[in-house]
């Protein structure tokens, strides 16, 4: 069971959101606490308990039955005259009609007359020796029409008066600032976090130049934020460990390519001296391959040290001498070797004994898998393109990208070890150029593309 890979998430927007919701929930805790402070000390923003008597009386306010002012029974008006005591009121209208309850202070007693234009108003205070007592005046539509109340305190303030506030507090206080902290978040946030995390993307782009070819690159932790330091020394220890493998290989294979050399030399030396025979050109063959492989190994440690070492060479005449030189054993494999070129010069840049290795291995993969007939042609193109195109069974298309891998064989019976195309191709890389296997109605061909010298 498979299972789909993380979606990578953006620092910017993570950031944005959790400090979005931090503010709002900082906010509104903000506000919670102070309507909570405020309510549970009795000074509710405007909320008094004037307030709760003046709404029971415009409900329980009507007309007698001569025009004169009563109050009914309701359920509010009897809670408040059990919970309050001293509970007072002063109930008037514009016709001069009056209703008292309780024992109003004298001073409040005949105030109501001189604020008759007046729709609300709040009384007394809260300093002074003795405090007096405080009281609120407001005119309000009832059912016996606008009727004016002066009372004094009276009960608390109920829970949904506290519920409107805080809706009413959210939508014109909460809200507004939330949206105004929203905007500089999302403003600010991507400039701030682009700022701190700008000397990622100097990191970022040594990273793209890591390659193989290019030992010792490590990526820099001046620009760095301290939080991301660990992972870009975490990489850097890891690319010193890569490199010091790679760099122990490559003492490996150079050491093993000379330790070779020598054996192999012997051996060839002692077959060339045994009668003609079958067996004894087979044997030659696979000593040719062998040392073929040995300094194709050398060549190819020798150009990764140094690369720049390249001078305008002539495809001509490297093709020629390679086609000199591999003439007799292609003969005694059963095929005919031609060369062919379409210029008497065709100038490159790069390294001799590379090409003439690449060339080498490619005959010699010709004679291993041509089927032992036809002729071998090699064939330079005046536009840097070398052809070796062999008459054998050819390569399947589906293969032809795996030949280029190491230890691939085209056959389980293959004597090779599978290096030969796989070394080709890395000199061919290391001189900028490209190697491809071509469609043809028989046989193989492989063409070798190198750059413009410049």
């Amino acid at each position: 069971m498979t299972f789909p890979a993380p979606r990578a998430h953006s620092l910017k927007w993570r950031l944005i959101r959790r400090l979005l919701a931090l503010q709002a929930a900082l906010l509104s805790l903000l506000i919670v606490s102070i309507i909570a402070a405020l309510y549970l000390g009795g000074h509710l923003l405007n909320f008094e308990s004037e307030d709760v008597t003046i709404d029971a009386l415009k409900n329980a306010v009507l007309r007698d039955a001569n025009g004169g002012l009563a109050v009914r029974e309701t359920p509010e008006l009897i809670k408040l005259r059990t919970t309050v005591p001293g509970l007072w009121y002063i109930l008037r209208d514009r016709q001069g009609h009056q209703l008292i309850e309780g024992s109003p202070p004298s001073h409040f007693a005949r105030i109501g007359d001189a604020l008759d234009g007046i729709g609300n108003a709040r009384m007394g205070w809260n300093w002074g020796a003795p405090p007096r007592p405080n009281a609120q005046m407001r005119w309000v539509g009832s059912a016996a029409g606008e009727i004016q109340v002066v009372t004094g305190p009276g009960g608390e303030a109920p829970l949904r008066w506290l519920i409107q506030s805080v809706l009413v507090i959210f939508a014109s206080f909460v809200l507004p600032a939330l949206v105004v902290m929203a905007l500089a978040t999302l403003i600010a946030t991507p400039m701030v976090v682009s700022r701190a995390l700008g000397g990622l993307g100097t990191v970022a782009a040594e990273a793209e130049r890591i390659d193989i070819d290019r030992q010792g690159t490590r990526l820099p932790t001046a620009l760095t934020p301290t939080e991301v330091t660990p992972l870009v020394d975490a990489v850097n220890r890891a690319l010193q460990r890569l490199d010091e493998g790679h760099s122990r290989r490559k003492r490996f294979l150079a050491d093993a390519a000379h330790e070779l050399r020598t054996p192999i030399a012997i051996l060839q030396t002692r077959l060339e001296t045994l009668p003609g025979s079958m067996e004894r050109t087979r044997l030659l063959e696979d000593i040719a391959r062998l040392a073929v492989m040995a300094e194709q190994l050398l060549d190819l440690q020798r150009l990764e040290r140094a690369p720049n070492a390249f001078v305008r060479l002539d495809l001509v005449a490297i093709g020629r001498r390679v086609a000199i030189d591999l003439a007799p054993l292609a003969i005694n494999a059963g095929y005919a070797l031609a060369f062919d070129t379409e210029a008497e010069r065709v100038d490159v840049v790069g390294d001799a004994a590379g090409l003439e290795r690449v060339l080498v291995n490619l005959v010699q993969n010709a004679i291993q898998h041509g089927g032992r007939r036809g002729t071998i042609t090699i064939s330079v193109g005046s536009e840097r393109i070398i052809d070796v195109i062999d008459e054998g069974p050819g390569i399947a298309a589906e293969r032809r990208e795996r030949v280029f891998e190491p230890f691939s064989r085209l056959a389980h019976q293959d004597r090779g070890a599978g290096l030969g195309l796989h070394l080709v191709r890395e000199i061919v890389q290391l001189h900028g150029g490209a190697i491809a296997i071509l469609d043809r109605p028989c046989g193989t061909c492989f063409r070798l593309s190198l750059p413009m010298p410049t």
